[in-house]
């Protein structure tokens, strides 16, 4: 899909164990975007993310975890590696994606987009380069990018946030 887009819904992802599929696939939902890593000592954010997910699910709250090994090499894994980790450790059940780059010449165009819409702390002349693994990305019912949040942040702490996105429609 093209790489020039107002809204997440003009990108195409491929699946961790599958297909491409369209954002557009996900209109009318609040996402939050994050790049993951099983190596990380961030990874125990996978139960904070799952907690979310199931929590607001059944209210159209979807989190979408895309696997990065640009961070000290922190995911080094196969798919088939990620997922069962992921499965296994955590009870992960929200959509996995392949394994991507989100810095540099071969990241992602929708990560490319995401950080053109919240450049983070070094703002612009940064490139809004993402600083580490579980940088996390709230995106409202309309493909719009809400704001961005550090590694650092647990996501049990988004809760307001994404509440408010799913009552505003």
């Amino acid at each position: 899909m093209a790489e020039i887009s107002e809204t997440v819904y003009g990108f195409s992802v491929e699946m961790l164990n599958g297909p491409a599929v369209s954002l557009s696939d996900f209109k009318g939902k609040v996402l939050l975007i994050v790049n993951t890593a099983s190596q990380c000592g961030f990874t125990p954010q996978y139960a904070g993310l799952e907690s979310l997910y199931k929590t607001y699910k059944q209210r159209g709250f979807e989190v979408l975890g895309f696997p990065c090994n640009q961070f000290g090499a922190q995911e080094p894994g196969t798919a088939a590696e990620i997922g069962a980790f992921c499965e296994k450790n955590y009870g992960v059940s929200f959509p996995m994606f392949a394994k991507i780059d989100v810095n540099g010449g071969e990241a992602h165009p929708l990560y490319r987009f995401l950080k053109s819409e919240k450049p983070g702390l070094l703002g612009p002349l940064g490139g809004g380069a993402i600083k580490w693994n579980f940088t996390k990305f709230l995106v409202d019912r309309g493909g719009k990018v809400v704001a961005r949040f550090a590694s650092a942040t647990k996501p049990e702490s988004l809760a307001k946030d994404i509440e408010k996105l799913l009552e505003s429609k």
